[in-house]
């Protein structure tokens, strides 16, 4: 993986968006530069993004708050998984309307971010398939799903900080939200659990065991404890994805076969996903994306052991909560 040298001029943050039924679509991707007199090259911030998002991937939008590199991207052909945030004081730029109609016309997806002053020019609205509105600015608040409104776009919802407000932006008609309220859910959730859910027990008891190296036989053991969970390992171990020429019908097998890192990599995931609750999707999200932060900030050291242990730190910094 190459490193292209715009992201040492950048600060990056990101964010995600969140659909009604609480699943993750996109990314929003914030690109602020650390030096608003040096030029960037729109190029390399492309070919930077899609290292992570390639084309064929998941979706991500962009923020980018430098109105230079922002107009240099609206002269791009970023790739069609690629959404464009436009400010709304360039979209009711009549200067800008070419841009957006090319961007538009090559499959770009944009959204509108913020109420626009005036206005926005008649041929440029329909360039646009969202837009974003801050929750404090949006002026559906006070008539809930008021009648005889008829909206050309559908909204995404910022500034959202508590189940509440989350339940009641998509009463109003969000498409999505940006961010999750992650404190105010991990709250509700959680209220009235007692410790560890049984079905994390065995899961965190075969961790500790792994991390202590112990025998197979006392791994098998603990693994027969919970049906559910050897049932998951034989089908990982089996999946498509090993391309195994044989079934593997044995936990002592499965178990030799993964590896004792291999196994606790996968243990980790399934505990940062065990929740059944629908609002934490998106914490579990959050838990596995820092477990890939973390990873990918030591990819350089060339050691895949290494590489293993930060990736369960990050899917592990959330655990507390998680499992209050």
């Amino acid at each position: 993986m190459t490193t292209p040298s715009i992201l040492g001029q950048v600060a990056l943050g990101y964010s995600p968006m969140i659909d009604r039924n609480r699943a993750v679509i996109a990314t929003r991707l914030t690109v602020f530069p650390l030096r608003p007199d040096v030029k960037l090259d729109v190029s390399q911030l492309l070919e930077a993004v899609g290292e992570v998002w390639p084309a064929s991937g998941a979706a991500a939008s962009l923020n980018i708050l430098s109105e230079g590199l922002l107009q240099d991207l609206l002269h791009a052909q970023p790739a069609s998984n690629l959404m464009v945030e436009v400010p709304s004081f360039i979209a009711v730029d009549e200067a800008n309307v070419p841009a957006l109609q090319a961007l538009h016309a090559n499959g770009s997806v944009l959204l509108l971010k913020g109420r626009p002053s005036r206005p926005l020019p008649r041929e440029v609205l329909p360039c646009f398939k969202h837009s974003i509105i801050e929750l404090e600015d949006d002026r559906r608040t006070a008539a809930l799903g008021a009648e005889g409104v008829t909206r050309t776009i559908t909204h995404v919802q910022a500034g959202v900080r508590t189940l509440v407000e989350l339940d009641e932006s998509f009463k109003r008609g969000a498409f999505a939200v940006l961010g999750w309220p992650m404190e105010d859910v991990i709250v509700h959730v959680t209220n009235g659990k007692a410790g560890a859910q049984p079905d994390m027990q065995v899961i965190l008891e075969l961790i500790n065991r792994v991390d202590k190296a112990e025998e197979i036989d006392r791994l098998e053991n603990t693994l027969k404890r919970d049906p559910t969970l050897a049932f998951k390992l034989m089908r990982y171990i089996n999946s498509p994805a090993f391309g195994l020429s044989v079934e593997i019908s044995s936990f002592r097998h499965a178990i030799m076969m993964l590896g004792y890192n291999r196994l606790k990599r996968w243990l980790a995931l399934l505990l940062a996903t065990a929740g059944k609750d629908a609002n934490m999707k998106p914490v579990m999200f959050a838990a596995v994306r820092r477990g890939l932060l973390m990873e990918e900030l030591v990819r350089s050291a060339g050691d895949e052991e290494m590489r293993n242990e930060m990736f369960i730190c990050g899917v592990f910094s959330l655990l507390d909560r998680m499992m209050r």
